[in-house]
């Protein structure tokens, strides 16, 4: 058995994968995830790569293949030879490395809250109206660690996020960026009052944005046994046209939204002032 590291063309992969003889059946989900790491430039060499067998059989890497060829780009690979056959059944067997695991070695703390949270700001601000739990929604551990190299201030904000989830029960992901995101686009804004308010609940009339926002969230905790992979979308877009409404310094008696509603735009008006269509 040995290795060497080869340029891998999208003509020698679609070479390659006819000698796809006894694998697996093809995801179209990881290879369309694949395709784009390699499109956007971030495909890295690893160990990890292609192997044949001891009769020249593709047995490891026909997802990394199909997404050269999909791309149309040609990539650096591992490539290993004579492999033996019976080692088939333990490949791909160990855990793969999440993004928690990525920002934990890069000394984060809180690395599976701030994962998600980063992930779903990613999606906020590159595909806020498609949903979270789509294949286009994949984040490569990169990409997480990237935007929290853009976004530092989500680790603060995380924490906000942390006090409302345990208080009305909004994802920490949610939250996090909702604390985030309106605090970077309104920065005249002291959301103390907002944040405070929201967590207790004192003193807080009917038709109080934070008080119908507190009580939209409790409800929706109260009515699930579990949570989907698009919860924190929805719970952002509630939070959102909450805040809007607060800063506004208009009443919300209810909070609703439509199955295809898009995410609002954070408002840039302030109690008093008109709305400017």
């Amino acid at each position: 058995m040995y290795t060497e590291v080869l340029l891998v063309t999208p003509t020698l992969a679609s070479e390659w994968l006819k000698r796809n003889l006894t694998n697996r059946p093809l995801s179209r989900q990881a290879v369309a995830q694949l395709t784009r790491v390699i499109e956007r430039g971030e495909w890295q060499l690893t160990h990890q790569g292609i192997a044949f067998d001891e009769d020249d059989t593709l047995i490891d890497g026909q997802h990394r293949l199909a997404a050269v060829v999909k791309a149309n780009i040609a990539v650096e690979m591992s490539v290993t030879r004579g492999v033996s056959r019976s080692a088939f059944t333990v490949m791909d067997t160990g855990r793969k490395r999440t993004g928690s695991d990525a920002l934990s070695l890069a000394g984060e703390s809180n690395s599976t809250h701030l994962a998600a949270a980063l992930r779903g700001l990613h999606n906020y601000l590159n595909q806020p109206d498609v949903s979270w739990s789509s294949g286009s929604a994949w984040t490569t551990n990169d990409q997480l660690l990237g935007v929290l190299e853009a976004h530092p201030g989500m680790r603060e904000a995380l924490n906000r996020g942390l006090a409302m989830n345990r208080a009305i029960k909004i994802t920490v992901t949610a939250s996090a960026i909702g604390w985030y995101v309106t605090a970077m686009a309104r920065p005249d804004i002291d959301q103390t009052n907002w944040l405070e308010k929201l967590i207790t609940g004192a003193g807080l009339e009917a038709g109080d944005p934070r008080l119908t926002f507190r009580n939209t969230m409790l409800g929706l905790a109260a009515g699930k046994r579990y949570r989907r992979s698009d919860d924190s979308r929805e719970h952002l877009l509630y939070y959102i046209k909450a805040w809007n409404a607060w800063v506004e310094g208009r009443e919300l008696k209810l909070l609703r939204r439509s199955p295809k509603e898009q995410m609002p735009k954070i408002t840039k008006i302030g109690a008093g002032q008109l709305q400017i269509p």
